[in-house]
């Protein structure tokens, strides 16, 4: 059974804290971002390098999205939160809110179970992973 992404008002009572934006966090934390995506992108994807590819791809997602938040002057201390409110705030991206809460089950089975994730997989999503980190980095500096 597919696990619901946490709903927004639990997650301002409980795991959101209001803050005061850090334009220059959230530079660093793109300029980390575009690091990892590089890197990933050089990365030749085999049988054993798919899951750590995979885990990059969400770490740069995670990070964006933390980055939003910070910019809207939110800080949250779990990443179903920084998902519930990308979900809450932009409802357009629903396709993406979705495929960013399927990443995020695959790596904690990565990080949590050992799981591997096939070539095929990664190959299949990369490019959606991509278009998610695009769309992020407009959002961010567009807001």
């Amino acid at each position: 059974m597919k696990k619901e992404i946490m709903e927004w008002d639990s997650c301002k009572k409980y795991h959101i804290k209001q803050i005061t934006p850090d334009e220059n966090k959230i530079s660093s934390i793109l300029k980390m971002c575009s690091l990892r995506l590089k890197f990933a992108k050089k990365q030749e994807i085999t049988d054993e390098t798919s899951s750590i590819i995979t885990e990059i791809y969400y770490e740069i997602i995670k990070e964006l999205l933390t980055a939003l938040l910070l910019k809207k002057g939110f800080k949250s201390d779990n990443h179903e939160c920084l998902i519930s409110y990308f979900k809450e705030n932009y409802q357009n991206y629903e396709y993406e809110t979705n495929i960013i809460h399927e990443l995020k089950g695959i790596r904690n089975r990565i990080n949590y179970e050992g799981f591997f994730i096939e070539k095929k997989y990664l190959i299949k999503n990369k490019l959606e992973f991509e278009h998610i980190i695009q769309l992020l980095i407009k959002i961010i500096q567009k807001d």
